[in-house]
């Protein structure tokens, strides 16, 4: 993601160099790095405690957490696509290929399950799985 944001860089010089080269240099400069700070602030994370499940600004209890499962490979593009349901929560990255599925079995919640994209989706699973 990084990489491919930095033709910001190149795309900012062209505007920029015919009016001055070091406003071009310090437009470049400033734009590529407020897009690294919006990637990293906008980075959902994932956290577990022995009451809580957090995935980006969601929360859960883990008493209503059941069933996970950890895929990958095409079992994970399964998941995210043919296998998806459209009630599930999603947080998916496209370019993270791992996948955990965490069932919700509170009955007053709609959503049957959580869809996470993490780089290490056995040790979530085990995390999750008491």
């Amino acid at each position: 993601m990084f990489l491919a944001t930095a033709l910001v860089i190149p795309a900012s010089l062209l505007v920029f160099l015919p009016i001055s080269s070091a406003a071009g240099i310090a437009v470049a400069i400033v734009l590529y790095g407020a897009i690294v700070i919006a990637l990293l602030a906008t980075t959902p994370v994932i956290e577990v405690t022995d009451g809580m499940l957090r995935v980006g600004r969601a929360r859960i209890e883990r008493s209503f957490v059941g069933a996970v499962t950890a895929h990958t490979g095409s079992d994970a593009v399964a998941e995210r696509g043919t296998r998806l349901d459209a009630r599930a929560w999603l947080v998916l990255r496209g370019w993270i290929s791992g996948v955990v599925r965490i069932e919700i079995t509170d009955e007053a919640d709609p959503t049957p399950y959580w869809l996470v994209s993490t780089r290490r989706p056995e040790e979530l699973a085990a995390a999750l799985t008491p």
